[in-house]
């Protein structure tokens, strides 16, 4: 046994360190030193390592790496990092790079030098007729200097870096030597000696080529299932042009996949998926005992050069799902009496002979006539206008019949208008909105009209600019050169009068804000789609907040609430009130503790419409027995704890909003726990599902544009209604009712000053 006494004394943590720091420098070393020979990478020509020792105890304490080119020093951990950083990328300001601008430096060769030599006698022959023209570099520049010696010759002899390397590739002796390299096609030619090289240096290290990706007959058949089905429900958004750009074809092809041929996916295969989604909407359409139709789009918008409306059916079923039917294009405009034909047409194409199955349709508030003549003439239909367009006619009412409301908006416009067409002003307002908000812009405009729901945003939104620019509008009336140019302009006066008066900006703000109330409605009834039951609720939450309104902003409620009300008379349908009785949903505790139906928050005549509408919706043999159910329901309610347990409600994830744990609830318990309440029974459960909203689908306008471009073909035709019901389909099966525009304004939203500015003129005019 050895010993002890006679081994080494053990190393301290920093002699340990060093040790391991000294060989770490000493392989940089070799390996740069390999590399300077031509058997190693490019950059060591330009790095060198370096041991930095400890001034105190002399040990070393990190190991660098010395640019020769700028004297700049780095960490050792990874050189070829730093090379590529520092060297190629530019940072060093004495090297330049061997490519051009545009090109890829990961493209650059390994010098011919620094290759292996060959290892056999053959190759050796055939790679010493490759690098001969190389070699012989010098007689190329002799032969570049000839006819052109003003410019090849001073091509790279003025190089303000002399110590640029030679970007040909060449070893650092060689670069000594061949500094002053030009060659006969200019700078461009570096470029394609770069690649000879690396051409050379393939031949020498070939790689074994590497097959095609392979996949399986069944993994091709899955992936163009998939292809297909994202197609379709793309629809519109993808041209079946596209499918023949040669970088689609050479993805399919790097994947493994075989090119896919327009007449495939518009062929046979489009037929099968359309069998499929149709069936699967036929056969849940049978299984529902009925069912409510909803009809979007009878307003004509402007697309494909004209007037078309292009109108969407959809099949609202009991249980809270919805299936597409089918679309129908008319010319614009159309008259009620046409529009009672293509909506019976459409009742009859979904239940043939029992269109008793059909319980109401809902529709665009522009066809009520013809939903109030379908109603008359089918006793068992409850046919309701869309409350999304009910909402947005009073926006409508208010821009005609509200005195604030048309000032405000004629003023805006006007200010808008001046700064926007005025040369000297729209220069001064863009200088000072660069400077605040940081890019110039117009105000937006539009006309005081509030006829759809366009016109509605557009108004909107000017008020909202012109608000959100208060503080920039200010700067610009006092401005000197606006003091000067305008000094007798009567409208420019006139404008920075309003713009200087507080109780413009008061007005403003009250009118914003009562916009800007109906549209946050708005927007949660198109992301809610209330049922009717809800309809009674949603108006009374409204008058709360336009009572709060009136006094936040002491304005006279009279005006406003006769608007209010008379909108709420236009849009009102008496089976509001019975299904917002009949919905268990809103019954209320009593003292005895019974849970009872709110008929106390009827009014008498809304009282009797439930009575009215219940035994016209019953036949005539059942009214008497369906009204004494009704008198027992109203004095004996539910049972307590199902009526609770109807109204358990849960954090709704996306908004935060509380709402009902099971909406299908209401209807269910009906047709068990009620069963008594046969005949009544069978009024509540086709009331309580029905939808108060025609929205349903929205449309891409790209897929709008691609039906346009087929509807005067057949066969054309044919295919796009194919390709719109499976792409219909497979979002309601989703639940998605958004449109790509929506989605990629949400996406490349940014935050920005705007909403800051808009809060601050808000909380500064609220203070006035």
């Amino acid at each position: 046994m050895a010993d002890p006494s006679s081994d080494p004394p053990p190393l301290s943590p920093d002699e340990a360190a060093g040790r391991a720091l000294t060989k770490r420098y000493e392989g940089l070393v070799t390996v740069r030193t390999k590399a300077i020979k031509g058997k190693g990478a490019w950059y060591w020509a330009h790095l060198e390592p370096v041991l930095v020792r400890n001034t105190n105890t002399n040990l070393p304490k990190a190991v660098k790496l010395k640019c020769l080119l700028c004297d700049a020093v780095f960490s050792a951990s990874n050189p070829s990092r730093t090379a590529s950083e520092h060297l190629k990328r530019g940072t060093c300001p004495n090297f330049t790079s061997v490519l051009r601008p545009n090109s890829s430096a990961s493209l650059s060769p390994q010098p011919i030098s620094s290759l292996p030599s060959p290892s056999s006698h053959n190759h050796r022959k055939r790679m010493g007729t490759l690098l001969s023209p190389i070699s012989q570099v010098t007689q190329v520049h002799s032969l570049a200097m000839i006819g052109a010696p003003g410019f090849c010759g001073e091509l790279y002899s003025h190089d303000p870096n002399p110590n640029n390397p030679d970007p040909v590739g060449l070893s650092h002796h060689q670069q000594q030597h061949q500094h002053h390299l030009v060659l006969s096609g200019g700078k461009d030619d570096l470029g394609a000696l770069a690649m000879l090289e690396n051409s050379v240096k393939k031949l020498k290290s070939p790689k074994p080529s590497s097959a095609g990706v392979s996949l399986t007959k069944e993994q091709v058949d899955s992936a163009l299932e998939l292809f297909s089905e994202w197609f379709y429900e793309s629809c519109g958004s993808v041209s079946f042009s596209s499918l023949e750009h040669p970088k689609f074809k050479a993805f399919l092809g790097q994947v493994g996949l075989p090119a896919v041929l327009q007449r495939e996916l518009s062929g046979s295969r489009l037929d099968v998926k359309y069998s499929v989604a149709k069936a699967e909407c036929e056969a849940r359409i049978r299984d529902a005992m009925f069912f409510q139709l909803a009809s979007d789009g009878w307003e004509s918008s402007s697309f494909c050069g004209g007037e078309e409306s292009m109108v969407k059916f959809m099949v609202n079923l009991p249980n809270g799902s919805s299936l597409f039917q089918k679309v129908v294009f008319t010319g614009g405009s159309v008259s009620s009496k046409y529009a009672e034909e293509v909506m019976w047409d459409a009742v009859s194409g979904v239940c043939g002979s029992g269109v008793q199955r059909c319980v109401g349709i809902v529709a665009d508030k522009y066809k009520a006539k013809a939903l109030r003549n379908l109603e008359s003439q089918h006793h068992w239909m409850v046919n309701v206008s869309c409350q999304l367009q009910g909402f947005v006619s009073l926006i409508k009412d208010f821009s005609k019949e509200f005195k604030l409301f048309m000032v405000v908006s004629d003023n805006c416009l006007k200010v808008a208008n001046f700064v926007n067409t005025t040369t000297e002003v729209r220069r001064i307002f863009q200088k000072y909105k660069m400077q605040v908000l940081g890019y110039a812009g117009l105000l937006s405009v539009s006309s005081s009209k509030c006829d759809n729901l366009k016109n509605y945003a557009a108004v909107y939104a000017m008020l909202e600019d012109v608000l959100t620019c208060s503080g920039i509008l200010k700067m610009v009336v006092l401005d000197d050169c606006y003091k000067v140019a305008f000094a007798e302009d009567p409208i420019a006066l006139e404008v920075a009068g309003m713009i200087q008066n507080e109780g413009f900006w008061n007005e403003l703000i009250a009118v914003y804000e009562l916009m800007k109330l109906i549209r946050v409605m708005t927007q949660e009834i198109e992301a809610e789609r209330p049922l009717i039951g809800q309809c009674l609720p949603l108006w009374e939450d409204l008058r709360t907040k336009v009572k709060e309104w009136c006094a936040k902003f002491n304005i006279d409620e009279r005006p406003v609430e006769q608007i209010v009300e008379k909108r709420f008379a236009k849009n009102y349908h008496p089976a509001w009130s019975a299904a917002f009785i009949l919905d268990p949903q809103y019954l209320m505790r009593d003292t005895s503790g019974k849970y009872l139906p709110p008929f106390k928050c009827l009014t008498h005549e809304q009282e009797k419409d439930v009575d009215k509408l219940i035994t016209r919706l019953v036949s005539r043999e059942e009214a008497h027995v369906a009204l004494m159910e009704l008198m027992k329901w109203r004095t004996e309610g539910m049972d307590p704890l199902y009526a609770q347990a109807v109204q358990v409600k849960q954090q709704d994830p996306v908004t935060g909003k509380m709402k009902i744990a099971n909406p299908q609830s209401s209807r269910l318990v009906w047709e068990t726990c009620l069963s008594k309440l046969s005949i009544l029974g069978k009024v509540a459960v086709r009331l309580i599902f029905l939808h108060a909203t025609s929205f349903g689908l929205k449309c891409n306008w790209s897929f709008m544009k691609w039906i346009c471009v087929h509807r005067h073909s057949k066969l054309g035709l044919e295919r796009a209604e194919k390709m719109i019901f499976i792409a219909a389909h497979a979002k309601l099966e989703r639940r998605d009712l958004s449109n790509d525009e929506e989605r990629e304004a949400e996406l490349f939203a940014t935050a920005s000053g705007d909403d800051d500015m808009l809060n601050e003129a808000l909380s500064d005019a609220n203070t006035v």
